[in-house]
């Protein structure tokens, strides 16, 4: 079994934002599979999701028990092929698994950011991948790779940087947030900022804001799933016995299973992380004005194929989300597949094991060899 490490890198000078503020030091946490051929063209950036980090794939060391969060399509003769390509995760700008965020040290005061950190956008992640991929000697990628938010930061890199750019998959995404994700993630974030331990952001080194931040992944949680997933798990089955208590402890088994996903959480992310986050998907727009500046019109001229994918049950970013970035592409011209893969646990199909997904991502990459 190979082990994977995760590696860092210090950006050379500041980061400028989307807003205008600036971070004078990034740090970017990053972790490969595979190796970059002589030619450095057979690289694919893999973009995680909201509350993902850069262990995609692979083990720390021989005893630890929990694989990368995509470990089934990452790997020798996988989906991602290793064999092949040479694959990069980085944890996104805002994080909190090594990447800068909110936790880490500020170099001006010495202390953790906090909520003095500035917002972040979607933009302002993938321009740091940009520029971990110059540090890294990559100019131009085979293929860049995301679900969900990540898929946000694969429409970005269309937008901003389309001439590095080779192919793109983008699984289980949108253009833009409904106003029915902004109010799931507005309710999230107020039950964080509502906890009386988050000290408006300040709580570094103190009690976190450990309720808030649970009852936010509760929320979160249930966005991920489905109706016919939630009944086929849990129905409405008692967590203990066959009769009621007549007590506000949790009693059904989906009541015990979002506190257990929330007590979990809490254990690896942090709460301002969550705020940043959110909000960064929140603003991502790329529905009006994705060719403004000829981004779509370069992706057509350089052939760059590009594959779309939706799940049935998905009703965080329905198919037809979805197929509005592919009716986006094709007016452009565009060279652009898409497959809306039959699936019943909801939004988190694109994280779960998948012969179709893999067969497509097989597929698709080596159209692009």
């Amino acid at each position: 079994m190979k082990l994977v490490e995760k590696k860092q890198h210090v950006l050379d000078g500041p980061v400028t934002l989307e807003s205008g503020e600036h971070l004078s030091e990034v740090t970017v946490a990053y972790e490969t599979w595979g190796e970059l051929n002589k030619e450095k063209n057979n690289a694919i950036l893999v973009c995680h999701a909201l509350t993902g980090d850069s262990h995609a794939a692979g083990r720390y060391s021989k005893d630890d028990l929990k694989p990368g969060w995509w470990d089934t399509m990452i790997g020798p003769g996988k989906g991602l092929d290793t064999d092949k390509f040479f694959v990069i995760c980085s944890n996104i700008l805002g994080g909190c698994m090594g990447s800068t965020g909110p936790s880490s040290i500020d170099p001006a005061t010495g202390k953790p950011y906090g909520s003095d950190f500035p917002v972040v956008t979607i933009h302002d992640m993938v321009q740091v991948q940009a520029r971990l991929l110059d540090l890294l000697g990559i100019e131009k990628l085979h293929c860049v790779v995301g679900g969900s938010l990540g898929g946000m930061q694969v429409l970005s890199w269309c937008k901003n940087y389309p001439e590095r750019v080779g192919s793109g998959v983008v699984l289980a995404s949108t253009m833009r947030h409904t106003a029915l994700s902004i109010a799931f993630n507005e309710v999230a974030r107020q039950s964080i900022v509502s906890d009386p331990n988050w000290q408006g952001g300040h709580y570094y080194g103190k009690t976190r804001p450990d309720i808030g931040l649970s009852v936010a992944r509760m929320i979160g949680h249930i966005t991920y799933l489905s109706d016919e997933a939630m009944h086929q798990k849990f129905g409405r089955r008692l967590q203990n016995g066959s009769t009621f208590s007549f007590d506000f402890d949790a009693e059904f088994q989906v009541e015990s299973y979002l506190h257990y996903q929330g007590a979990k959480f809490v254990d690896r992310f942090d709460a301002n992380s969550l705020l940043y986050v959110t909000k960064a998907a929140d603003y991502f727009d790329i529905k009006e004005g994705f060719n403004e500046n000829g981004a779509l019109t370069r992706l057509a001229e350089q052939k760059s194929p590009f594959l779309i994918v939706s799940y049935t049950s998905d009703w965080l970013y329905p198919t037809y989300q979805n197929r509005e970035i592919v009716s986006v592409f094709k007016r452009h011209g565009l060279d652009v597949s898409f497959c809306e893969i039959e699936a019943s646990c909801g939004h988190d199909a694109f994280l779960l094991p998948s012969e179709r997904l893999t067969s497509l991502l097989t597929g698709f990459l080596g159209k692009g060899a």
